[in-house]
């Protein structure tokens, strides 16, 4: 299983607009991928409700994870997203 830490850069965190922007490209990686913030448990990244249940405010860190082929890509590709919103 690959696993990615990112900080999320976006002013209002994993709300809303940039929860859906992340979401979307999530579920265009084909992976199951999944988000977590600290030691929590890991939610699906590709629904919009379950990335928006884990509060994720500006600056916090959270954790990538995904399984499969092109996995390292795919969180390359999600952590620069989080990281550059």
């Amino acid at each position: 299983m690959a696993t990615r830490t990112a900080t999320v850069a976006s002013e209002v965190g994993l709300h809303a607009r940039p929860a859906a922007l992340f979401s979307r490209a999530a579920k265009e990686t084909g992976l199951a991928v999944t988000i977590a913030v600290d030691d929590g448990d890991p939610v699906d990244a590709t629904s919009v409700l379950r990335v928006l249940t884990l509060g994720v405010g500006p600056g916090q860190q959270v954790t990538l994870s995904a399984d499969g082929d092109g996995a390292d890509d795919a969180l390359d590709h999600l952590a620069s997203l989080l990281e550059s919103s």
